[in-house]
C-alpha cells in the first residue's frame, strides 16, 4: 500500500523490520524504486534476494529499460536464460524494446527466434513489439509480422503506418503532409475534427497537465515544424514552475534546429545542463551539431552551385564530408559543380569516393495527386500506366517550348553523353514528368502540387 501511494520511505521502514521477507514483498519494493526512478534502491534489493521468480526478473528488466539501460537490461536477460529461468511474454516484451532503443536488428531477430521458439508468436502485444523492434531498426520485416497476426487491433494498424511512415514509403501509408496530398489531408483533418483528436484542443482542456503531457505537447509543435510555438509552450511551462525534462529539451533541440533558431537553441542547451541539471545524451548533441554545422554548410554547398564557384567547393565539401560523411547529398551538389564546370576528373573522383564510403545517391522521385489518388514518377521511369502517353505530350511540350527560344541547360549532366542524350535526360526528369501528367490530366487554372525527395536534403513541396 505505502509503495502504491508512493509512500516509498515508509514502504521501506517497514520493510527493514519484517521478521521473514519472501519473494512477494521483496519484488513489491523493487516496483517502488523503479516507479520512483531509484535503480539503485531496486538493484540492492534484487541483489540480496536469497530467492527469485519470473516476477522478480521482469520488474528489474523492465526498469532498467524503461530508463534506456537498453544494453544492461539485454545482458540481465542473458543471464535470466543462464541460470534457468524462462522469459514469459511479459519478458519478451521489455527485451524487444531494449533491441529497439539499441537499434539492435541482429539482436532483435534471435529474440523473435525465441519468441517463436516459446510458442508466443501469435500473442498480439508481443507481435506489436517485434513489429516496433523492426521498424526502429530500418526493417520492413515488421509489416510481415502484422500482416501475419490472426487478429489485428487499431494499435497494430497504427504501428504498421507509422513504422512505413517513419522509413520513408510515404505513398503506401497515405502520409499527407509528407506526399503534399492536400485534398485528402483536408478530408482527414475533417475526420481529426469530427472525432474530436485535436491535441491543442485536447491539451487545452487537459485539467491535470503533467510533464509527459507538456512535453508530447512541445514534441507536436516540433514535428510541424512550429518551433516559436514549442519554445512559447515551454515558457509557459517554466511559469508553472514544472520542471522539464531530457525527452522536454530533445524535443524543443529539434525544433530549434528545423526551424533555424540557432542562437534560442543554444540557449535552451545551456540552460538545459546549468538550470535543470540535465546531462546531455548523444541525441542531444546530434541536434546542436545539426544546430549549428552540417545545414550551413551544405546551404553554402548549394549556394556554391549557384554562383557556379567550383573552388570554394571544393574546399567547403571537405569540411561537409568531415562533419558527415554519409550525406549523400553532398557528394551530389559537388559532381554537379564540377559537372558545371567541366571539371570531368572531379565527378569522377566524387563518384569514386561515394562507391568506397558506401554512399548511395537517392534517386529523384516526385509525387503528386489527382483525383485523391497519388502518382509518383522517377527519372526515364516507364512504370506508369500512362508512360508512352506522358512521353508523347512531354515530346511536343518540348518543341513549342523551342519554338519560343527555350533551350537545356546540360552543363551538370556526364560529359561522355552526346547533347541529345543530355536533354532526353533532363525532358524525362521526374518533375517534368510529374507536371507533364499533371497538364494532361488538370483543367486549365488549377495549382499543380508536385512533392520531392530533394536528394535526401529535406521533403520539399512545390506549387506552380
Amino acid at each position: 500500500m505505502y509503495s502504491k501511494l508512493g509512500q516509498l520511505q515508509t514502504a521501506v521502514a517497514l520493510f527493514a523490520v519484517m521478521p521473514r521477507r519472501k519473494i512477494m514483498s521483496c519484488n513489491i519494493l523493487i516496483s517502488g524504486f523503479v516507479q520512483s526512478g531509484n535503480l539503485e534502491g531496486a538493484w540492492k534489493v534484487f541483489n540480496v534476494m536469497p530467492e527469485r521468480n519470473t516476477a522478480t526478473w521482469n520488474t528489474i528488466l523492465a526498469g532498467l529499460i524503461q530508463y534506456e539501460f537498453y544494453g544492461e537490461g539485454l545482458r540481465l536477460f542473458s543471464e535470466m536464460h543462464k541460470i534457468g529461468f524462462f522469459p514469459d511474454e511479459i519478458t519478451l516484451g521489455s527485451v524487444l524494446k531494449g533491441c529497439a532503443g539499441l537499434r539492435g536488428l541482429c539482436a532483435g531477430r534471435q529474440v523473435h527466434g525465441y519468441v517463436v521458439k516459446c510458442g508466443f508468436e501469435l500473442d498480439m502485444l508481443l507481435g506489436i513489439s517485434l513489429s516496433r523492434m523492426y521498424m526502429k531498426c530500418g526493417s520492413l520485416k515488421g509489416e510481415k509480422v502484422i500482416i501475419f497476426m490472426p487478429s489485428r487491433n487499431v494499435v497494430a494498424r497504427n504501428m504498421l503506418i507509422a513504422g512505413k511512415a517513419q522509413n520513408g514509403y510515404f505513398e503506401e501509408v497515405f502520409s499527407c503532409s509528407e506526399l503534399a496530398m492536400l485534398g485528402q489531408g483536408q478530408q482527414i483533418h475533417a475526420e481529426v475534427t469530427k472525432t474530436g483528436e485535436d491535441s491543442v484542443k485536447i491539451f487545452s482542456e487537459s485539467k491535470d497537465r503533467d510533464v509527459v503531457l507538456w512535453s508530447s505537447m512541445i514534441a507536436a509543435y516540433r514535428f510541424h515544424g512550429k518551433g516559436k510555438e514549442a519554445i512559447k509552450l515551454f515558457e509557459r511551462m517554466e511559469q508553472e514552475n514544472l520542471e522539464a525534462n531530457d525527452v522536454t529539451f530533445l524535443s524543443l533541440l529539434h525544433a530549434c534546429s528545423h526551424s533555424g533558431l540557432k542562437d534560442k537553441g543554444m540557449e535552451l542547451f545551456d540552460l538545459m545542463i546549468n538550470k535543470y541539471g540535465v546531462k546531455p545524451r548523444i541525441e542531444h548533441y546530434t541536434c546542436v551539431v545539426d544546430l549549428l554545422d552540417t545545414v550551413t554548410w551544405i546551404t553554402l554547398l548549394s549556394a556554391c552551385k549557384i554562383h557556379k564557384n567550383a573552388d570554394m567547393a571544393a574546399r567547403i565539401a571537405e569540411e561537409v564530408l568531415r562533419l558527415d560523411p554519409q550525406v549523400s547529398a553532398s557528394y551530389v551538389l559537388l559532381s554537379n559543380i564540377n559537372a558545371t564546370a567541366r571539371r570531368w576528373q572531379g565527378v569522377f573522383e566524387v563518384r569514386k569516393a561515394m562507391g568506397e564510403r558506401n554512399v548511395k545517391k537517392e534517386p529523384g522521385i516526385s509525387w503528386l495527386e489527382i483525383k485523391n489518388k497519388v502518382h509518383q514518377f522517377c527519372i526515364a521511369d516507364k512504370s506508369h500506366p500512362n508512360s508512352t502517353e506522358i512521353d508523347l505530350y512531354l515530346e511536343e511540350l518540348m518543341l513549342k517550348m523551342k519554338k519560343l527560344g527555350y533551350v537545356h541547360d546540360t552543363t551538370a549532366v556526364l560529359h561522355d553523353m552526346d547533347n541529345e542524350e543530355k536533354e532526353c535526360n533532363l525532358t524525362h526528369h521526374s518533375e517534368k514528368l510529374a507536371i507533364a501528367f499533371a497538364l494532361m490530366n488538370t483543367p486549365e487554372g488549377a495549382p499543380i502540387r508536385v512533392m520531392k525527395n530533394f536528394r535526401g536534403l529535406q521533403r520539399l513541396s512545390r506549387c506552380y
